[in-house]
């Protein structure tokens, strides 16, 4: 049985399949589709022509916008952006032929992070939170939190913060003022 919030909003034209639970205030646009055994968060908002599942995850204040789809293996956390057809894969080496279910491998796209427009995630990496995937990029390896990727494959050109602004060398976000540091990891963390 779904567990669909009162608050919830699904335009006619999409389809939720059994078993599938649906926070409140989240809103399912024209012809979306969430498949069997998947959980959407509160005050999501699906756009046009999405697909998600089965078997997924998506938290809270998540935005998928249009003809973007979200298969088995991958988990959006919570105030992740997808961009208008950004894809994700589940196999790496995909043929018609070849059933290959048993083989998916698993994405994570942590808290925060933002995938631009067209950008292609090749299953099996995950992207740091706050990171930010460019427009077109295609990751095809791990991404640190708050890492700007560029390119494809795509490559790391600089840091984001979580406001959502290109840092310079100060490290220090123009639009709240906040700071940050590099870690030994080689990657960047807030100054608290």
């Amino acid at each position: 049985m779904s567990k669909i919030s009162e608050d919830a909003f699904i335009h006619e034209s999409s389809y939720i399949d059994d078993h599938v639970g649906i926070g409140c205030g989240t809103k399912i646009w024209h012809f979306s589709h969430i498949l069997t055994n998947c959980e959407v968060g509160e005050y999501c908002s699906i756009g046009q022509n999405v697909v998600i599942g089965p078997n997924v995850v998506i938290g809270n204040r998540v935005k998928i916008q249009n003809n973007v789809s979200v298969y088995e293996g991958v988990n959006l956390e919570d105030d992740v952006f997808c961009g208008p057809s950004c894809v994700f894969t589940n196999v790496n080496n995909p043929r018609s032929e070849i059933l290959r279910k048993n083989e998916y491998r698993k994405t994570i796209v942590r808290r925060g992070a933002t995938i631009g427009a067209n950008a292609t995630i090749v299953c099996g990496h995950n992207l740091g939170k706050y990171c930010f995937i460019a427009a077109g990029a295609v990751v095809t390896k791990d991404v640190p939190q708050y890492a700007l990727m560029v390119g494809t494959p795509a490559r790391q050109i600089g840091w984001m913060s979580k406001a959502g602004a290109r840092l310079g060398d100060s490290l220090i976000c123009p639009i709240d003022g906040t700071a940050y540091r590099e870690t030994s990891q080689n990657e960047l963390e807030e100054i608290t």
